[in-house]
């Protein structure tokens, strides 16, 4: 399969929120991206369940849905109603990893880990074959708009690897300053799903931007 593009819908315009969710049903992207956070586990605070039910009302694409906060088992439930279709964990947040991927997948709901960029991914090796993607963050989470972190392309290799010695399906999921410059070179060193927040919303076409990034 041709990679995924997904576009991150904190970097839209939330005064003309719905303007840019049609954009994205219109495009060539695949999913939305959206980043919760709670200003805990993170220094900053995004959006809740309301901005995300509206979301869902409109978006004609799958929801995948990366929450950047504390004891995220809490809220399993409240996600999959609110629409999420993959549904991530931060494995720093998470004592019962394994626990958590079962409660994710038994709502029908794709289960992802992400991993901080300080965070080895030889700690999924006893996971891989129970999650359906790995978000790896090549930027510290928190904020959009920051520099790629070039160790990514290390660690991305490192996970293709225990993959497919694991004969796990699960994706690689990059989240962070992916652009123009080295999307092609995470594709080729494994990637199957980009996030992609500034680089589609700061364009003067995003559409085309979105194209171009599924080449």
């Amino acid at each position: 399969m041709s990679h995924i593009v997904a576009p991150s819908v904190l970097s839209a315009d939330f005064g003309n929120l719905q303007r840019d969710i049609e954009m994205i049903n219109n495009s060539a992207a695949d999913w939305f991206h959206v980043d919760i956070m709670d200003g805990v586990f993170v220094p900053n605070i995004s959006f809740g369940f309301p901005v995300l039910k509206s979301l869902q009302k409109h978006a004609k694409k799958p929801l995948d849905v990366h929450l950047m906060i504390v004891d995220p088992d809490r809220y399993t439930q409240a996600f999959k109603d609110a629409g999420a279709e993959v549904l991530t964990f931060h494995i720093e947040a998470c004592p019962h990893l394994h626990r958590s991927m079962q409660n994710i997948r038994s709502l029908g709901m794709k289960a992802g880990v992400a991993i901080n960029p300080h965070t080895s991914v030889e700690l999924l090796q006893d996971i891989i074959a129970d999650i359906d993607l790995v978000c790896v963050m090549s930027v510290n989470p928190g904020f959009g708009g920051q520099k790629f972190i070039e160790n990514t392309y290390k660690k991305v290799a490192r996970l293709k690897d225990m993959i497919l010695h694991s004969g796990s399906k699960a994706l690689i999921e990059i989240d962070g300053g992916v652009d123009m410059n080295n999307y092609r070179k995470l594709v080729d060193t494994g990637a199957d799903v980009l996030v992609a927040g500034n680089t589609v919303f700061s364009s003067s076409n995003p559409a085309e931007t979105i194209i171009a990034l599924k080449k």
